[in-house]
């Protein structure tokens, strides 16, 4: 493991700005993990750890601590009875490797999840979901390091406490956890969930008997290309805002203002509401450009780099939003993209 100085980050994010990490380091084991904490702790540095970089905003001034790079990888199945295997994956992994992996396999349960990119560590941090699936549907534990008591130990699903874009890790209790592998519970059994309707609408003109588990993950990554920009052309960190939950009384009230407002159930009987559809609809702000940063034109949802944006560009655009969805809805919305 080698710690150097100085070394910009932008090039380690999908949104592509963002200055220099004062220290920065990449590690490939928990030993190693081990290391760099100790690094850290010595030098009385604040950690900030680094998977993909698909969901963060870095600082143009950079970051004034060590800047951890988790490349821990690892890919293992075990059988068990009833169809079920438990898949045990490195936190440092791609998670669409994974997931095309598993679908190579014919073991359902990530399928709907595909072309999310970043990395596995992530994919439980922000609970990511897509298309009726969230990572919590099939996770069993996850495997984390204690910065403060610098130990290894097991969490269960419960323990990480995950819901919409959110879990332990994002609380103030859990940031002292890194972690280093999760552990998924598959099926071997076809078991498709295609409720959901830009799926449903997909395979409209198909019995349902004959789509297969590469046919819903080639469908996910079409949609998906349709609606969101391709990594190698524009900078983003994908959707930059959570879609909003509402109670029965506050969906009816903005429902009546707004007649054609779409929402989805959520626990608890609740509303949820896509956050595109009122950045869209009630703000105007879709293919929205302010000098080298914008509204993507396809999706409202999303915020994107043209080229030499920074972030406070985009942390401009984004209080815009914000302040003028707050004053047509009475909404706040909450963004989903990690801001340093």
């Amino acid at each position: 493991m080698e710690i150097k100085r100085d070394v910009p980050l932008k090039e380690l994010t999908t949104f592509k700005i963002g200055g220099s990490a004062d220290f920065f380091c990449s590690v490939t084991s928990t030993v190693e993990l081990v290391e760099a904490c100790q690094f850290a702790k010595q030098q009385k540095l604040p950690i900030f750890i680094l998977g993909g970089g698909s969901n963060v905003l870095i600082p143009d001034q950079g970051f004034r601590g060590m800047v951890i790079q988790i490349a821990i990888l690892g890919i293992n199945f075990e059988e068990r009875i009833g169809g079920v295997v438990l898949l045990r994956v490195g936190s440092g992994e791609n998670w669409d490797r994974v997931v095309d992996t598993t679908v190579e396999r014919s073991l359902y349960g990530l399928e709907n999840l595909s072309a999310i990119p970043g990395s596995v560590g992530a994919s439980v941090i922000q609970n990511i979901g897509a298309y009726g699936a969230e990572v919590k549907n099939t996770l069993i534990s996850v495997e984390v390091f204690d910065t403060e008591s610098m130990e290894s130990r097991s969490l269960t699903k419960e323990e990480c406490n995950l819901r919409y874009r959110n879990s332990l890790f994002k609380q103030s209790e859990g940031k002292k956890y890194i972690v280093t592998a999760i552990t998924l519970s598959l099926q071997k059994e076809k078991t498709l969930f295609l409720e959901y309707p830009d799926l449903a609408n997909y395979f409209k003109e198909r019995d349902e008997s004959t789509i297969t588990l590469r046919d819903v993950r080639d469908a996910v990554i079409s949609i998906r290309k349709s609606k969101l920009p391709d990594l190698t052309v524009l900078g983003t960190a994908g959707s930059f805002f959570k879609n909003p939950i509402l109670s029965i009384e506050e969906y009816a009230n903005l429902k009546e203002k707004y007649p054609e407002l779409p929402s989805f159930p959520d626990e608890g009987g609740k509303r949820k509401v896509p956050a595109g559809w009122l950045i869209d609809q009630t703000g105007g702000f879709k293919g929205y450009r302010v000098n080298s940063v914008g509204v993507y034109e396809k999706q409202a949802l999303v915020l994107v780099n043209y080229g030499g944006g920074s972030a406070a560009e985009v942390l401009e655009l984004a209080n815009k939003i914000e302040i003028s969805i707050k004053e047509k809805t009475g909404i706040t919305l909450e963004r989903e993209v990690c801001v340093l």
